[in-house]
């Protein structure tokens, strides 16, 4: 266990110590300073608050890039997300000192925090040398906090009241699991290996079996007036959680109506050769029913940008005229749109954050207000 990563830890705690009682002064000190912006800011609270209660299922940058955008209409969010990152810094940290990984859960809390610009660059700096290089601050924060609070799933919600978020965050479960999967002729283990083989999956589980969920995560499940799947990595994001105990019978059995997000692009390794509705056909088969509606983008893409992800093994996921009747006929409606964000303009072939929020909100909306979405 490297040393100056032991030192950090250690300044980390002792901050976050006492991190709580400084905030608390600090707010008494300046409340005589706030003025007309608390009545503005009281006025904002008032409508997120009066939100829908979204429940987000996912990882990775899909998950974070939606909650990004759904927190500009509504603050009941509950994002759940997968603890079966292996690579990077997470990967290490879940190695050598035996926590859950990290990374997922802090680009989600940073993407559902008020600030999050100024929060994006502080825990997301990457250390550079020594024995800290590749790390996140973020990520050794929330290892410093596991450490002071002896439980990574009390950490998490430390975290989330400290930066005072938008919503919750949390991890489908505080297990040690790690993803399995099955091709014609061999087993693979850990999601490096499952996104190198995706189209050849003929199933995928979780070790150990059965993971206890997060009660909180049932309990959020239970009170969702909308439950979004994705996007983001079909067997690394958002599968995962629906493996987990009694998650995806919470998802099937919830009257809020179910939406799968389909990715825009299909990723080299893990999705190549899949169309729409293999895409869909998965969470179906993970899940035991069909989401009730499936979002695609059906907005032409950026030739510069496409060209650079076509070069790299990856192609638009659009829905062909077949797929969408074979879609109809499972009773499941289907929504496009321009879902494109603006970073297509740097290359970037992902989600508009408010784009599709104002989707997801919208349905939700009209969901609850007696108008039909389900075909």
């Amino acid at each position: 266990m490297d040393s100056g990563i032991s030192a950090l830890i250690g300044f980390i705690t002792g901050a976050l110590a006492t991190w709580g009682a400084v905030s608390a002064l600090g707010g008494s000190l300046l409340s005589g300073a706030r003025g007309g912006r608390e009545v503005i800011a009281s006025a904002i609270e008032h409508r997120l608050s009066m939100g829908p209660n979204i429940v987000a299922i996912g990882g990775g940058t899909g998950l974070s890039t939606l909650l990004g955008g759904l927190k500009g209409f509504t603050r009941n969010i509950t994002a759940v997300v997968t603890v079966t990152d292996e690579g990077g810094s997470s990967g290490r940290l879940r190695e050598e000192w035996g926590v859950l990984p990290p990374g997922d859960i802090r680009n989600c809390i940073v993407a559902l925090a008020e600030n999050d610009s100024a929060l994006q660059r502080i825990l997301s700096f990457r250390f550079d040398r020594g024995g800290l290089k590749d790390h996140s601050l973020g990520n050794l924060i929330l290892l410093a906090a596991t450490e002071l609070y002896g439980d990574f799933g009390v950490a998490v919600k430390e975290m989330n009241k400290l930066l005072a978020i938008r919503g919750q965050v949390l991890p489908v479960t505080l297990e040690p699991v790690v993803l399995f999967g099955k091709t014609a002729d061999r087993t693979v283990r850990g999601e490096v290996e499952i996104a190198s083989v995706g189209c050849e999956l003929v199933k995928i589980w979780l070790e150990p079996r059965d993971p206890k969920p997060l009660p909180e995560v049932l309990l959020a499940l239970e009170s969702a007036d909308l439950i979004v799947l994705g996007p983001g990595s079909l067997f690394t994001s958002v599968l995962p959680n629906l493996l987990v105990d009694r998650v995806a019978h919470k998802v099937r059995i919830s009257k809020a109506p179910k939406v799968y997000v389909s990715n825009i692009m299909t990723q080299p390794g893990e999705t190549d050769k899949f169309g729409f509705m293999d895409h869909v056909e998965w969470i179906a088969g993970v899940l035991g029913t069909y989401p009730d509606m499936v979002i695609a983008n059906s907005a032409q893409l950026p030739k510069e940008a496409l060209n650079r992800y076509l070069s790299q093994g990856a192609v638009p996921v659009y829905p062909s005229v077949e797929e969408e009747e074979k879609l109809k006929s499972s009773g499941c409606r289907l929504i496009k749109g321009d879902l494109v964000g603006s970073e297509s303009q740097k290359g970037l072939l992902r989600h508009d954050p408010k784009k599709l929020a104002e989707l997801l909100i919208r349905i939700a909306r009209e969901v609850k207000e007696g108008e039909l979405w389900r075909t």
